[in-house]
């Protein structure tokens, strides 16, 4: 497999002077996805956990509903220069009854910064969200405040590179289910939700998404559809997921860091402490 770390020679300038040393990146590689043999869509990524990332795209895409609409997802041998695994092109069979519009084929190079996502209007993301927005699951307001710091503390490539976004699902029962990093933020939350899908896990009624950055529209939109109640990221939404989150039932809550937070949609679904110094004034 491909690594998620590279190192590179760098010059480092301080006051004392320049000195040059051996500096750790993240990788950030191309992953051409093809269905059924055919093209599909090149984007950027960073080395790992490919089939969860293509699960969880194909089900944004709305492509698949269920994992057992993949047949088989394998790597494409001589994908490399002189044949050899490159591990850079993966192939996925679907089922039978299954198979992508061919208006909606993106054999386009994608950047690792864009979520792709065909469902481009709030309406569409309702109607073709199988997971309505009525949950009446309720969410303590600490365990909120503590996603960010939950999430830091799996981010292991983060700490050699400083530059990765990762994405987490925390239980509400504390527990950090799952955790993804990569250069993309869209493709953290694809692995995380692929993850879930290869698991049987949704809808994720009783999990917190956790973001490293900003909350998009694009990755309000894989909330909503995997029947997600709660986006946190440590900084700021769009104007348009907030849209898309008073409209599905998400709430949206955007710079968690310490003790505060903002909370732009469904604060009823928050459980606030009685005791503690985190108390909900009108």
């Amino acid at each position: 497999m491909g690594r998620v770390t590279r190192r590179h020679a760098v010059l480092r300038v301080q006051p004392a002077g320049t000195i040059r040393r051996g500096d750790t990146l993240a990788v950030e590689e191309p992953l051409e996805i093809r269905l059924n043999g055919e093209p599909y869509l090149v984007t950027m990524r960073t080395p790992g956990n490919e089939i969860d990332l293509v699960r969880g795209l194909l089900y944004s895409e709305r492509i698949i509903t269920d994992r057992s609409e993949i047949v088989l997802a394998r790597y494409c041998a001589g994908s490399g220069p002189d044949g050899v695994n490159s591990y850079n092109a993966l192939d996925v069979t679907l089922a039978q009854h299954v198979s992508p519009p061919a208006t909606a084929r993106r054999n386009v190079m994608t950047t690792s910064a864009c979520g792709i996502c065909g469902i481009t209007s709030i309406d569409q993301v309702l109607r073709e969200s199988p997971y309505p927005g009525d949950s009446e699951v309720q969410v303590a307001a600490e365990l909120v405040l503590s996603a960010p710091t939950r999430l830091r503390e799996h981010q292991r490539a983060f700490d050699q590179t400083g530059g990765l976004h990762a994405a987490g699902l925390l239980g509400l029962n504390s527990e950090m289910m799952c955790v993804r990093e990569d250069v993309g933020r869209h493709n953290a939350v694809d692995k995380v939700i692929g993850w879930a899908i290869e698991q049987q896990l949704l809808p994720l009624r009783h999990t917190i998404l956790t973001v490293s950055g900003r909350a998009s529209f694009e990755l309000t939109q894989k909330a909503v559809l995997a029947g997600i109640p709660v986006l946190a990221a440590v900084s700021a939404p769009s104007s348009l997921a907030a849209e898309l989150a008073e409209e599905a039932g998400l709430t949206l809550v955007g710079f968690v860091r310490g003790q505060t937070m903002n909370i732009y949609t469904h604060p009823d679904r928050m459980i606030w402490s009685t005791t503690g110094q985190i108390r909900l004034q009108t």
